[in-house]
């Protein structure tokens, strides 16, 4: 089985850039209704994502993590580069490549809701929720007995 049997593609995946600012990040997640999204570059190589608890903390502790409040307005200045977000040679951030073993998607989407992919140069090409694969082994395994 091939991982990109899983993929929701890029055209079809909600992202940030890593230039882009921290309203422009909320703004992204508020209307997609999502909690977490990639992070990609202007070239399109995937840099980690974005939770929105990493944006709740970076609001509330701002870049020197001391205290204070910012109205909306004011995070149209914030670059998202400030912020913290999970970055691809982390742990939960590592993205898959599409030729990789079937296994390796898997062992990664256990621990996450969704897993990035990349190609053989590093680009991002789309993503394979967590939900997706469960889907397929519940109707393989379960659905058909």
């Amino acid at each position: 089985m091939n991982i990109a049997f899983f993929m929701i593609p890029k055209v079809d995946v909600k992202y940030i850039c890593d230039d882009c600012t921290v309203r422009q990040a909320l703004e992204t997640m508020y209307h997609g209704g999502f909690t977490a999204i990639p992070v990609l570059d202007r070239n399109g190589y995937y840099k980690g994502i974005l939770r929105e608890g990493n944006l709740l903390w970076y609001v509330v502790k701002g870049e020197g993590g001391e205290p204070h409040t910012m109205a909306i307005e004011a995070l149209e200045k914030c670059p998202l580069s400030d912020v913290k977000y999970l970055r691809a040679d982390e742990d939960w951030a590592q993205p898959v490549a599409v030729t990789a073993p079937i296994e390796d998607l898997i062992m990664r989407a256990m621990n996450v809701n969704f897993v990035p992919i990349v190609d053989d140069r590093g680009l991002f090409i789309g993503i394979v929720t967590r939900s997706a694969i469960i889907r397929h082994f519940y109707e393989k395994n379960i659905k058909e007995k």
